[in-house]
C-alpha cells in the first residue's frame, strides 16, 4: 500500500501527463485558459511533494477533481479520454476521504499552519523579525487604515526603512541587503507584512522591487549609484506609471508620450491604478518616445514631491504639471491608487533609464521588472490567506452551533484542510519560483505562481469569511478586510487571464 507520499507522487505524474498533453494542441481560448490555470496548480503540486506528504496528497486531489470537471464534455480539445485519471483513481479516493482531510484538519487547527516551511535558521530569524514587527505595529492600525481610507502612518515606513525592507533587492554595492540573486528573502518579508495587510505594508516592497530591477537591467553606472541607494535607504519612496486609461495589460499601445526638447524630455499623457503615487518621490513612467509598438518605448525615472492624502499637484517653472486624485477602491486601501496626470512636465534627458541606450528599451525593461512583481504579489497572496486560516482556525475553535463547537463539524473541518493545502503549495511553489526567477529564467513559473496564489487567496478569503457567518460581513472583522483586498491580488501585475493565455499558454507550447 503506497504512503501519502507516493500516492501523491503518482497523481501528479498523471495530471503532468495530461496537461503536456492538452498544451501540444490548438483548443481555443476557454480551454486554453483551463489548461493554462491547471498547469500553474499541477506545477505547485509537485513542488509542494517536498514539504509535506498529507497536504501534497489532499491538493494533488483536489487539483484533479478541478482537471476532470475541466475536461468533461471538452475530452476532445484536450485530446484526453475519460479514462485518463483512471489509474489513480484509488489515490484520489484516498486523498479526497472526508476522514483523511479530518485528521489533517487537525494538525492544522493545532499550530494554525499550513504545514512546515523548510526554510533556514538564518532566514527563520528574518521572518521572526519581519512577524514580530507586524504584529506590534502594523496589526494595530490595518483595520483602521482600512475602514478611512488612511495613510500608512510615517512610523511603519521609516521602521521598514532600518529594517532594509526597501533593499531587499538592491545589492549591498549600492546599500541594499540582497543576497546575490537570490530572491527567497524579499518573498519571505512580503508573506509576513502581507499576513499584517496588504494595503498598509505588504505591497511597500513591490514598487521599489519592479524599479530597482529595471534600474539594475537597464541602468547606466552613474544612474545605479544615484538612484539605487536612496531607494534601499527608504529616503526615496517609489511608484510606478504604467497602466493608462484605455490601455491596461496591453502595455505596448501606451499613447501618454514623452518628446526630446534640447536636453529634456516633455512628458504629457494620462496613467491610472498608479498605486503609492502620491507618497512616492520617483515614478517610474513608461512612455512612447517612437513609433507604435513595443519597440518605441522608454523607461523614465520622474522626480516629484512626497504628498499624503487622496488628491495632490506639483508644478514646474515654465508651466508643466502633474496632480494625482485617488480612485476609491473597494479594499486595498491604505497606499491609494491613483490617477496621475503629466501635463507638459519636463524630465531631464538624465533620467531616461539607460539615456541613449534606454531610447525603446523600456518595454523590455518593464516586462523583467513585472516578472519579479508577480512573484512578489504570489507571496502576498500567500500572506493573505495565512491570516485568513488563521482567523478561520481561531473563530471555529471558539464559535457555538447548535451547542457544539463550529470546529467539531465534519464540514468545518475539511474546509480548513482544504485551505492549508491550498495556502501550503501556493507557499512551496512561490519559494521555488523565487529560486527559478533569480536564476534567470523563472518567467514562466512567476507568471504560473502569480496566476494560482491570486485566484487562490480569493476562495480561502471567501471560505473564511463564511465561517464567520454573519460577522464575517462586519467591518469590525478583520476577515472582511481580508476578503475585499484579496480580490485586487488577480486584476494588477498581470491579469488572470492575460497570464493564462499571453503568458502561461504560450510558454508550454513552445510559440
Amino acid at each position: 500500500m503506497p504512503d501519502a507520499a507516493g500516492r501523491a507522487r503518482a497523481v501528479v505524474d498523471v495530471l503532468r501527463a495530461v496537461v503536456a498533453g492538452a498544451a501540444e494542441r490548438e483548443p481555443g481560448q476557454a480551454v486554453a485558459y483551463d489548461v493554462a490555470s491547471v498547469s500553474s496548480a499541477v506545477a505547485a503540486a509537485a513542488e509542494l511533494l517536498g514539504h509535506d506528504p498529507d497536504l501534497a496528497l489532499l491538493f494533488a486531489a483536489d487539483v484533479a477533481a478541478d482537471l476532470a470537471g475541466r475536461m468533461s464534455g471538452r475530452e476532445a480539445l484536450w485530446g484526453a479520454g475519460r479514462t485518463a485519471l483512471d489509474g489513480v483513481a484509488e489515490h484520489l479516493a484516498a486523498g479526497r476521504d472526508p476522514a483523511f482531510l479530518e485528521r489533517v484538519a487537525d494538525r492544522v487547527m493545532a499550530t494554525r499552519e499550513a504545514g512546515p516551511r523548510h526554510l533556514s535558521a538564518e532566514m527563520e530569524l528574518v521572518r521572526s523579525a519581519f512577524r514580530e514587527f507586524a504584529e506590534d505595529r502594523i496589526v494595530p492600525v490595518a483595520d483602521r487604515i482600512h475602514r478611512e481610507d488612511g495613510d500608512i502612518p510615517a512610523d511603519i515606513i521609516e521602521g521598514l526603512a532600518d529594517m532594509g525592507c526597501f533593499g531587499l533587492s538592491v545589492p549591498a554595492a549600492y546599500g541594499g541587503v540582497a543576497d546575490g540573486d537570490d530572491l527567497l528573502g524579499m518573498v519571505v518579508v512580503t508573506e509576513e507584512l502581507s499576513r499584517a495587510s496588504l494595503g498598509a505594508a505588504g505591497s511597500l516592497i513591490t514598487r521599489p522591487e519592479i524599479m530597482t530591477t529595471a534600474i539594475l537591467r537597464g541602468g547606466t553606472d552613474e544612474q545605479k549609484e544615484r538612484w539605487l541607494p536612496a531607494i534601499a535607504s527608504g529616503r526615496k519612496l517609489c511608484a510606478v506609471a504604467v497602466t493608462e486609461p484605455d490601455h491596461g495589460s496591453d502595455v505596448a499601445s501606451i499613447t501618454t508620450g514623452a518628446v526630446l526638447d534640447g536636453d529634456e524630455w516633455v512628458l504629457d499623457g494620462v496613467k491610472t491604478w498608479c498605486t503609492f503615487a502620491g507618497r512616492a518621490h520617483h515614478l517610474l513612467v513608461l512612455a512612447r518616445t517612437g513609433p507604435v509598438g513595443h519597440r518605441g518605448l522608454s523607461l523614465f525615472v520622474v522626480n516629484k514631491p512626497s504628498f499624503t492624502g487622496h488628491e495632490w499637484r506639483v508644478a514646474q517653472e515654465g508651466g508643466g504639471g502633474i496632480e494625482g486624485r485617488a480612485i476609491r477602491t473597494l479594499g486595498y486601501r491604505g497606499m491609494h491608487s491613483f490617477e496621475v496626470r503629466f501635463d507638459r512636465w519636463r524630465v531631464p534627458a538624465g533620467d531616461l533609464i539607460g539615456l541613449d541606450e534606454g531610447v525603446g528599451r523600456g518595454f523590455y525593461l518593464q516586462m523583467q521588472a513585472f516578472a519579479n512583481a508577480r512573484l512578489q504579489t504570489a507571496a502576498r497572496a500567500v500572506g493573505v490567506m495565512q491570516s485568513a486560516l488563521e482567523l478561520a482556525v481561531d473563530y471555529a475553535r471558539q464559535r457555538q452551533v447548535f451547542g457544539r463547537s463550529l470546529a467539531a463539524y465534519q464540514l468545518t473541518r475539511t474546509k480548513i484542510a482544504r485551505m492549508a493545502a491550498l495556502v501550503a503549495a501556493c507557499r512551496a511553489f512561490t519559494y521555488a519560483a523565487a529560486r527559478a526567477v533569480a536564476a534567470g529564467d523563472g518567467g514562466l513559473e512567476a507568471a504560473q505562481v502569480k496566476q494560482l496564489a491570486c485566484r487562490a487567496a480569493e476562495w480561502v478569503t471567501r471560505e473564511a469569511q463564511q465561517l464567520h457567518g454573519g460577522y464575517g460581513y462586519a467591518e469590525e472583522y478583520t476577515i472582511s478586510r481580508l476578503f475585499v483586498d484579496a480580490r485586487v491580488l488577480s486584476l494588477f501585475e498581470g491579469a488572470d487571464e492575460v497570464l493564462a493565455l499571453r503568458v502561461i499558454a504560450r510558454r508550454l507550447s513552445g510559440k
